[in-house]
């Protein structure tokens, strides 16, 4: 095993693939169209975080490389952390702190308020969105949400029909989207202008969400009272890099290094999590979780071998395997198939007497992408 603590640049990364199986990654390592050509050993690809903008799923399916990431892992960590970054704001805790510590004394109860009988807006109602959600209602706030997906509402939550509306009525607006290019600069000066004066505004999904420079004037102009960033457009390669924002110095701004799923639970969970799923497909090939690839959920099974073919996602490629399989006199036990818009995906427990020949017949069929005997 090979562990590098700092992320590689493209070709660093290239140059450590060779003769690698199996690439753990966290989230500021690009796994490239140009990596995943230049690793022919490569099988999967484990993301030990949420997002896998930073890999390019396309390239990873063209060339069979499995990818699983930890959806759930972290979820907890990063809503208990929007839920106190909400109270910190909502008080003004963060500038009082700071004045303690130069020693002011500031008692004052203006602009200090709790967040009980407040709305909170979620933008973006998935795994950590609905987790605050459930949070924020424990703690008497009304929650509104919306979401791209239809999403069924938890507990007293209101799904609203366009982000819009929800930016109308929230109190607070947190962001809980994924880092898809449409998703880029969903929050703009023009989102900020509907949103209520005094407005708390948290970004804990994607970086590049946010227009910074608009979330600047909002906040210059008191529209936004309050903010939170753990995420940013440019985030440093390293801890010995510097890290640079317009928000920094800025009133009543919390800025944390993209630490919200930053806990000893939450990495404890996700190592558990992905390396699980990356051991699983390697042993039985299940793509289950795999977010790329067709997910096959497989059975055990014992006293067979189990092979497994990737291909283009075109007609005829499954008689061509089963004509292999007669030709090759392979009595096939279990067949699996699952396909998505790219790619098929075939899984084939067969006993364990047949002719020599099958791997090289089955990696001559058209459309081929990979080949793999397990057992």
């Amino acid at each position: 095993m090979d562990c590098r603590k700092p992320s590689l640049a493209e070709n660093e990364l290239i140059e450590a693939l060779q003769g690698v199986s199996l690439l753990g990654i966290r989230s500021r390592t690009m796994v490239t169209r140009r990596v995943l050509e230049n690793a022919p050993n490569l099988l999967a690809v484990g993301a030990y975080c949420i997002g896998t903008n930073q890999i390019d799923l396309q390239a990873a399916s063209e060339h069979g490389v499995a990818v699983f990431n930890a959806p759930y892992s972290n979820t907890r960590s990063v809503a208990e952390m929007v839920i106190g970054q909400i109270i910190f704001l909502m008080r003004g805790l963060y500038d009082k702190i700071a004045k303690a510590h130069r020693g002011e004394w500031d008692k004052s109860s203006a602009g200090s308020h709790e967040i009980r009988g407040k709305n909170l807006g979620i933008i973006g109602f998935g795994n950590i969105g609905s987790q605050v959600s459930m949070m924020a209602e424990a703690l008497g706030m009304r929650v509104y949400y919306y979401d791209v997906v239809d999403k069924l509402n938890i507990g007293n939550a209101v799904k609203m029909s366009s982000m819009e509306e929800v930016l109308e009525v929230a109190d607070v607006v947190t962001l809980h989207v994924d880092g898809s290019p449409e998703n880029r600069n969903l929050i703009g000066a023009k989102e900020f202008a509907r949103m209520k004066d005094g407005v708390i505004f948290l970004n804990l999904s994607r970086g590049h969400i946010v227009e910074i420079d608009a979330l600047v004037d909002a906040l210059k102009s008191r529209k936004v009272a309050g903010a939170a960033l753990d995420v940013f457009p440019e985030e440093p390669t390293g801890a010995e890099k510097p890290f640079v924002s317009p928000l920094q110095q800025m009133p009543n701004v919390l800025l944390t290094p993209h630490v919200g799923g930053s806990t000893e639970e939450a990495q404890l969970n996700i190592g558990e999590f992905v390396s699980s799923k990356l051991l699983e497909y390697c042993e039985t090939g299940s793509s289950y979780t795999s977010v790329n690839l067709p997910r096959i959920q497989l059975p055990s099974i014992t006293n067979t071998h189990r092979l497994l073919h990737i291909h283009r996602n075109v007609p005829g490629v499954l008689s061509q395997l089963n004509s292999i399989f007669a030709c090759n006199e392979v009595n096939v036990v279990a067949q699996y198939l699952r396909t998505n818009e790219q790619i098929g995906y075939v899984i084939a427990d067969v006993d364990k007497e047949y002719n020599e020949s099958l791997l090289d017949d089955l990696k001559n069929v058209a459309n081929t992408i990979r080949v793999r005997i397990l057992y």
